[in-house]
């Protein structure tokens, strides 16, 4: 069987327009995915940094695995100590902290003690 050149040439001709929209619901589930799953999911681990830098001493907090307690000291970037019962201290890594129940007050610098000792002697 013998293919005529009339056949032969419409078939070899690729039409870009159709190769284009061939594509295009690929690229519509891709962006359908990034602002259903990767966008949100970005947010909230950038909002759990954020959340895991700010604790300080003081705040109550909630681990992965389910424990509450206060947190008594900032090791480092890395640690935490909490108190979990009156004696009972435990250290736990920052990132394994779910959440902050209840922030605590913000430590007293030097420099606004001393000023809120002027205000206190000026009051009197």
């Amino acid at each position: 069987m013998l293919i005529t050149p009339a056949y032969a040439q419409a078939a070899g001709a690729g039409d870009t327009n159709s190769m284009l929209m061939s594509l295009l619901p690929f690229a519509l589930i891709f962006v359908i995915m990034y602002f259903l799953i990767l966008r949100p999911q970005q947010k909230k681990v950038k909002d759990h940094a954020e959340l895991v830098k700010n604790i300080r001493r003081g705040d109550t907090v909630v681990t992965s695995g389910g424990l509450v307690g206060k947190v008594t000291k900032v090791v480092d970037d890395d640690q935490i100590e909490f108190e979990i019962s009156d004696g009972v201290r435990v250290r736990q890594m920052r990132s394994m902290i779910s959440g902050v129940r209840a922030k605590g007050e913000p430590a007293k610098d030097k420099d606004s003690a001393k000023d809120g000792a002027k205000d206190d002697a000026a009051a009197k």
